[in-house]
């Protein structure tokens, strides 16, 4: 698997949103629409296997720098269009990836890290799942599932009653399915629009080649 369901921007999301009413929605050029599902368990799912003959360890990562963190998170994301930590401010992103309540984790084969997993359990008694991504060379290996029971089981080890993520069509078009077979329930839609952080240089122009670019005459 590849990168799944991640937020395009560091925002506080608020699921109690106005709806849109039915209808078009027009959409400048230098922004980008995307259809968010929320989807959550509130029990620990029977575990799924494991593929057989993976090379691959999961650790936690304990104190990673800002430059590696942000080499490893655009590795498995800039494709996916992730952004939000990419360009976040310094002290903001260390203030996060170094707070006890937030738990990383690498996929690495043979020292070299191919996978993030970021657990945030700062709410009380809820775990999100904030960062799930693959290099591509992982993409139908199987990984995906070993980096996700690693994710179910550090999660339930906690005190929870909710584990949650969300997703968008921006991600791989397997996530949702993918989320769901793990035992997430979907349980919101919401509509996200941001800039196009490949119109900013935020991004490389060729990322995310299957959401172009539109070019403003």
């Amino acid at each position: 698997m590849t990168p799944l369901g991640q937020p395009r921007q560091e925002v506080l999301m608020d699921t109690h949103s106005t709806p849109l009413p039915a209808g078009f929605h027009d959409i400048p050029s230098t922004m980008l629409a995307t259809i968010v599902t929320c989807l959550e368990m509130t029990a620990k799912p029977v575990p799924r296997p494991n593929p057989p003959g993976q090379d691959l360890l999961v650790e936690r990562w304990a104190s990673p720098t800002l430059d590696e963190y942000r080499a490893l998170y655009r590795r498995v994301g800039e494709d996916w269009l992730w952004v939000s930590r990419a360009v976040m401010d310094d002290d903001k992103l260390a203030a996060i990836i170094k707070d006890p309540a937030v738990e990383i984790y690498v996929m690495a084969r043979d020292g070299e890290k191919l996978g993030l997993l970021e657990l945030d359990f700062r709410e009380v008694g809820q775990c999100e799942l904030a960062f799930f991504g693959l290099d591509e060379s992982l993409i139908g290996t199987g990984a995906g599932r070993i980096l996700m029971n690693v994710a179910i089981e550090r999660a339930w080890e906690k005190p929870i009653s909710r584990f949650w993520v969300h997703t968008c069509h921006l991600d791989h078009p397997a996530a949702l399915a993918f989320y769901q077979r793990s035992g997430f329930t979907p349980y919101k839609r919401m509509v996200e629009i941001f800039e196009d952080p490949r119109q900013t240089g935020k991004l490389r122009a060729d990322a995310g080649r299957h959401h172009p670019v539109l070019r403003s005459e």
